[in-house]
């Protein structure tokens, strides 16, 4: 793959955050001047300068060690695996974040919605959906919303399809993730369900996913939790989703079925 310049790179973030030549000089504490013979490759900038630059940008890790290579830098950021030697004591966390949360569902996923783990009450949202879909990786998007998925078992199919539509393109346009781009293409052209009105305007606090299992109804929120200081690219990217009751009946009937054989 042909590395793309420094300066391109820059140019392409800056456009994607929407500000100026001048507004990120100055958010970097450099001349106007100095970012330009950067952005046009007049000016090499150290791998410090690199790194100020892109806070300024908010810049993922990922695209930081394309950016340091492009400028003949060791990448400052490594990945490993979760299941690694080396990230036991992080993947012990996230196991521990899973389990505790049951009887409820969670997943932990990474940058491209791919599960990584899950508690054993993730099954209550599985247990209908194509064996095929479930081979790894198993994507938790695309089981979201596939007809074989569990998207027929979805109340509120058109209001939960336009909620993580909008989520992605929210990612896409934060991480420039191509890989995202390639998914979203994807769900976006499944087939509308039949019977299925337009997604409401939001009138509530959170977007409910509403699903009908085997054991009857059961409303859920959702909530995303993220590494706060990660240094390692997996870690940057895996998030931990946890899904709440929505109310005191899908409560009773969570609780109803984990005390069940």
């Amino acid at each position: 793959m042909q590395m793309v310049p420094l300066g391109e790179q820059l140019r392409e973030w800056r456009a994607r955050r929407r500000m100026s030549q001048m507004d990120l000089a100055l958010d970097s504490e450099i001349s106007t001047r100095h970012l330009s013979f950067i952005e046009t490759g007049r000016s090499k900038p150290s791998a410090a300068m690199i790194q100020r630059i892109a806070d300024c940008l908010e810049v993922p890790h990922r695209a930081r060690n394309a950016m340091l290579l492009a400028a003949g830098y060791a990448p400052d950021y490594r990945e490993r695996p979760l299941d690694s030697p080396e990230m036991t004591g992080m993947k012990a966390i996230v196991d521990h974040v899973l389990k505790g949360h049951a009887p409820y569902p969670a997943l932990a996923v990474d940058r491209h919605w791919n599960m990584v783990a899950a508690n054993d009450a993730i099954a209550i949202l599985t247990a209908a959906v194509s064996p095929a879909l479930l081979e790894p990786p198993v994507n938790v998007l695309r089981i979201a919303l596939h007809p074989e998925g569990l998207a027929p078992q979805i109340v509120n199919h058109a209001e939960w399809r336009a909620h993580i539509l909008h989520r992605l393109d929210q990612q896409i346009e934060a991480s420039a993730d191509s890989g995202l781009a390639a998914l979203r293409d994807e769900i976006a052209g499944y087939p509308a369900r039949p019977g299925d009105q337009p997604a409401p305007p939001a009138s509530s606090i959170a977007v409910p996913l509403i699903v009908d299992t085997a054991a009857g109804r059961i409303g859920f929120v959702s909530t995303v939790t993220i590494f706060g200081t990660p240094v390692d690219i997996t870690l940057s990217e895996l998030a931990i989703e946890a899904f709440f009751p929505a109310d005191a009946e899908s409560a009773a009937l969570l609780q109803r079925l984990a005390t069940e054989p």
